[in-house]
């Protein structure tokens, strides 16, 4: 189920897009700390996503995108949030053109009422073509692990040659899992104090988000 937190006197919305497990509710503390200043907070549900077809990963943004028509509010500023796999579908509304791995453009929706992206451990290799990030001209912040073995930190660095600013947070000895609470089952955080480091990491999201 996806989910929508509403706000009594909110000042933007934050559409957040989970991993690849498709799960929101592993970002509970996340969604309370962006709830508690300010923002609706809408993020969708998927089934697990294991082989990353085109289709996938494009239903993956157009599903983040439909979620602006169930909060119903026009006027609120939006921010595109996710991560992993949800940081990718957050880019591609603030602009991104992904490619799949034959250089075929894959076709994906963008939201001009996006003003800024923040996206944590984001999974970038869809957009290292040319015109991978040309149109992506809100500010990013980007969130990443030093200890990330899924979505390496040096895999952010190509959100660098984005024609907007882009901010890039590394946290020393964080792995890839560590930026949920809670954490999905069979996981054990990488981080050697995760609440620590929850706390420290969520004061940088919501600084983030504007």
């Amino acid at each position: 189920m996806s989910v929508i937190l509403e706000s009594e006197n909110p000042r933007g919305i934050l559409l957040f897009a989970p991993g690849a497990g498709g799960d929101p509710t592993r970002y509970e503390r996340l969604f309370a700390a962006a709830n508690a200043a300010g923002f609706v907070v809408a993020s969708p549900e998927h089934e697990l996503t294991e082989t990353f077809a085109d289709d996938e990963v494009r239903e993956r943004v157009v599903a983040l995108r439909s979620l602006l028509d169930d909060v119903a509010l026009v006027d609120l500023p939006v921010v595109a949030a996710g991560h992993s796999l949800g940081g990718f579908a957050a880019l591609c509304l603030a602009g991104a053109h992904p490619r799949n791995r034959a250089g075929e453009a894959i076709e994906v929706p963008s939201e001009p009422r996006v003003e800024r992206a923040v996206v944590i451990a984001p999974a970038t290799g869809w957009f290292s073509g040319e015109d991978g990030l040309t149109d992506v001209q809100v500010p990013v912040a980007v969130l990443v692990g030093g200890d990330d073995a899924v979505t390496p930190p040096g895999t952010a660095e190509i959100l660098r040659t984005a024609p907007s600013h882009v901010e890039l947070i590394s946290y020393e000895g964080v792995g890839h899992f560590d930026f949920m609470s809670p954490l999905p089952e069979g996981k054990t955080p990488v981080v050697e104090d995760h609440d620590a480091f929850t706390e420290r990491f969520l004061a940088d999201f919501v600084a983030a988000l504007g």
